[in-house]
């Protein structure tokens, strides 16, 4: 990581703190000097959390010439004092440019590519005086990507087609099921109709209820009907 001070970036520049309160006779920071400094603070912190992932830099657009200020986690081998990107130049030259131009593509200078994110900072005037980037190096996650996709792909000829249910079908289930599809019928298990019952059944067999071997007899009780006539409604 590059950046103007190996320790506390506040201590190099005089920035006043608790610690550091501005000493008797001097002038405090200007408020651009102060937002560029608090930029600095949050560049370093983002990089530190995504190490060898993710570049942070953070440019001083009030010296475009020489912009750079703070690169951590070095991707793209410019240095501090290196000059301002084209779109720091854009946001110089207009303050109507977007503040946040958001996970567009990017590429490093060895041909990597890249995610990224510029985030301009204006001063109380409103003039861009800063942008932090971040510029993600998705040539590491797309071979992993690739993995997971072909991890969780299903075969198409099967694609949206239930061959079983993993869960058990519980009698409190089956109970459910049924007492649901008679209430939509505003009646009940016994009181529904053969063809009714024909209907629910295959339904049931559908959806796999006719897995463990009580299931039938079960169906059989709850609807009136004999455990033949299930197996008769199955067809």
């Amino acid at each position: 990581m590059a950046h103007p001070s190996e320790g506390d970036p506040t201590a190099e520049h005089g920035v006043p703190t608790a610690e550091h309160p501005v000493p008797k006779g001097e002038h405090p920071v200007p408020e651009d000097e102060h937002l560029l400094r608090e930029a600095e603070r949050i560049a370093v912190a983002v990089g530190r959390m995504l190490p060898g992932l993710c570049e942070v830099v953070l440019h001083d657009l009030r010296r475009p010439d020489n912009a750079i200020r703070v690169i951590e986690n070095n991707l793209s081998g410019r240095q501090v004092g290196d000059p301002a990107t084209e779109l720091g130049l854009r946001r110089i030259a207009d303050p109507g440019h977007p503040s946040v131009v958001q996970n567009y593509s990017n590429r490093f200078p060895d041909g990597r590519p890249a995610k990224s994110t510029s985030i301009g900072i204006k001063n109380a005037e409103g003039r861009y005086i800063a942008a932090l980037c971040l510029n993600l190096d998705v040539s590491t996650l797309s071979p992993l990507a690739l993995t997971l996709a072909n991890l969780v792909a299903t075969d198409a000829v099967h694609r949206g087609e239930t061959l079983e249910t993993l869960g058990d079908r519980t009698g409190r289930e089956l109970r459910s099921a049924i007492d649901s599809f008679a209430a939509e019928r505003s009646s009940t298990p016994r009181g529904l109709g053969r063809d009714q019952k024909r209907e629910l059944v295959r339904q049931l067999h559908r959806e796999g209820f006719f897995e463990t071997r009580s299931s039938a007899q079960l169906i059989a009780d709850l609807l009136g009907v004999s455990r033949a006539t299930v197996y008769n409604y199955t067809k």
